[in-house]
């Protein structure tokens, strides 16, 4: 008997082991495999190949939901991927997120539309609000069919800087509060500020000014709900340099980021190309 309940305790040490383990080995197994596509798609395209993608659909914990959007830890890597980057190599940049820190988003679309090489965003399934304004720093957008991009129209505080604009429509300045009149002169000056982002942004990529101006008016003044999906066709329309030809390693690749676990949102092969004593990467011989 008493070996009996030795090696039920045992059993129950093994099976506890490998319960506290496995999110582990799997987190490792699955990062191993995300770099190996990466790899190939860098090969396939002589690019660096960066992604952010931010999974929305978690499971609760505790009856609490986690999720992930743009914030400057974010920004912070992209660009340090982006600087480990020499300027004559393409830029393929994975996005799948919801947006999120505007700061974050424009750090990022500047330092892409400043590249020499041409730069690609591709778009799986959605890229909205920050998403898209790296988006429209890229020399080409690639869109699954029926991805979708967003307005970039500011937030403030989650409501709409277009919408609190408004109030001196409907109301007359002695009828608005102090605090109210505040929050319209700050929308104010975050739409005419993002306007002149998005049309800086579109001129470095060879829009025309006419163009540039209108295509910024119309995503971020605030025309539509801030959720608002622009499909491939509307893209279009507006004038977006847009094609819906992905690379099949893309799909494969969002198939290895799954629900729910902390994954790392930026990922890149963490090597300088073809910088000076960089010897892994680098086919040149001294005789």
């Amino acid at each position: 008997m008493h070996v009996v309940d030795a090696l039920i305790g045992q059993l129950f040490w093994i099976i506890f082991f490998i319960m506290l383990f496995y999110p582990y080995f799997k987190s490792q197994s699955l990062e191993g495999q995300r770099i190996r596509l990466i790899r190939q798609l860098e090969k396939k395209h002589s690019s660096r190949v960066i992604t952010l993608i931010h999974r929305q659909e978690t499971k609760s914990l505790f009856g609490f939901f986690s999720m992930k959007f743009l914030d400057i830890e974010d920004s912070e890597a992209i660009l340090r991927a982006i600087r480990m980057t020499p300027e004559d190599m393409p830029i393929d940049m994975i996005i799948h997120t919801p947006g999120g820190v505007a700061l974050a988003a424009t750090q990022i679309a500047n330092a892409l539309a400043e590249r020499k090489a041409k730069v690609r965003v591709i778009v799986p399934h959605y890229a909205m609000s920050g998403g898209t304004l790296i988006a429209l720093a890229a020399d080409e957008i690639l869109m699954d069919s029926y991805a979708v991009l967003g307005p970039v129209d500011p937030q403030l505080g989650g409501e709409p800087a277009a919408s609190i604009k408004k109030i001196k429509e409907f109301k007359e300045i002695k009828d608005i509060s102090d605090e109210t009149l505040i929050k319209i002169d700050m929308s104010e000056k975050a739409l005419a500020q993002m306007h002149n982002t998005v049309k800086n942004l579109l001129k470095k990529k060879g829009y025309s000014d006419t163009d540039a101006d209108r295509i910024a008016t119309e995503l971020s003044s605030g025309k539509w709900t801030h959720d608002f999906p622009i499909t491939v066709e509307h893209a279009k329309e507006l004038g977006l340099k847009v094609s819906t030809q992905l690379p099949d390693e893309v799909y494969a690749l969002m198939s290895l980021y799954p629900q729910p676990t902390a994954t790392q949102s930026v990922n890149y092969i963490p090597l300088p190309y073809n910088r000076p004593g960089n010897t892994q990467n680098s086919t040149h011989k001294e005789g």
